[in-house]
């Protein structure tokens, strides 16, 4: 699929470049902008470009205008002779059939062109339509131009006029075209190069701390709390392995008191009692 576009963002020339063919007047660029001959009558440009097939599109911008006849073609003839004209003459829209240089209106959308303005017609098959500002505004089946390529403008030779950002392409038969926000124009390589890599010839190794810093710590803001046994544990104790004896005293000592004011000694039978007759003087008194 072909595709063509210009924004005419270059130096102001009267040449406009091996893109363009100018059928009649004299084009020029002027401030980035397209500008038609202004010597009167009519002027036609097209594009050096043809599309691949005869579904296409072509579309411009109005930069400028004023109360003149200005129109992109589709489908055209190597001198714009025949094809589809979609054109503004200052109060509507306007789609002709042109067939050997005979102009006949097909469709017709009333308004004025202004400044900003995208402009498209669009042939595909027998559908023959025209856009303005993207917005579909007439179309219709017609047969009078079936072959074709060519795109360009036909416009007044009038000062004021000023157009931009012309572009067209083939279309594939059922597919609805939007406008063209932006053209991108691929830009050429303009050299390579390649190179060997190296070995590293540095390496990098840790770097020791430098400084330190201190810092108080702040009371402890939490406390913890013994926790209650939650459950038991029972266990059998094993048998004693060893058993104790008391001893006995290794030497004689003092045990306790039997009555108040008797020692006790141990030691040899005491051999001073004697037996004699009992003692009958026995006084009674009183009582102790």
């Amino acid at each position: 699929m072909a595709a063509f576009n210009d924004d005419f963002n270059r130096p102001d020339s009267s040449n406009l470049g091996s893109n363009w063919v100018e059928v009649s007047g004299d084009w020029s660029i002027i401030s980035g902008q397209l500008a038609p001959d202004t010597s009167g009558g009519n002027t036609i440009l097209r594009a050096a470009t043809a599309m691949d097939s005869s579904d296409h599109y072509a579309q411009f911008t109005i930069a400028a205008t004023t109360t003149a006849s200005q129109g992109v073609w589709c489908r055209g003839d190597n001198t714009l002779s025949n094809g589809y004209l979609w054109r503004n003459n200052g109060s509507s829209w306007d789609l002709f059939a042109v067939v050997s240089g005979s102009f006949t209106v097909i469709g017709t959308y009333t308004a004025p062109a202004a400044p900003g303005d995208t402009a498209r017609v669009q042939a595909v098959g027998s559908t023959i339509k025209g856009f303005v500002n993207g917005t579909e505004r007439v179309s219709v089946a017609n047969t009078a131009v079936t072959d074709g390529a060519n795109v360009g403008l036909r416009v007044m030779a009038v000062p004021g006029l000023r157009f931009d950002d012309v572009t067209a392409a083939d279309v594939t038969a059922g597919t609805t075209l939007t406008v063209a926000a932006s053209t991108e124009t691929a830009q050429a390589l303009t050299g390579a190069k390649t190179a060997t890599l190296a070995p590293a010839a540095t390496t990098d190794t840790a770097q020791p701390l430098t400084g330190i810093k201190t810092a108080t710590l702040s009371t402890v803001v939490e406390e913890a709390t013994a926790r209650p046994l939650t459950a038991t544990k029972a266990s059998a104790l094993a048998r004693a392995q060893t058993l104790e004896q008391a001893m006995p005293l290794a030497a004689p000592g003092i045990g306790p008191e039997p009555g108040p004011g008797f020692d006790i000694a141990v030691g040899p039978p005491h051999s001073g009692w004697t037996v004699s007759a009992p003692y009958t003087e026995w006084e009674v008194g009183p009582p102790c």
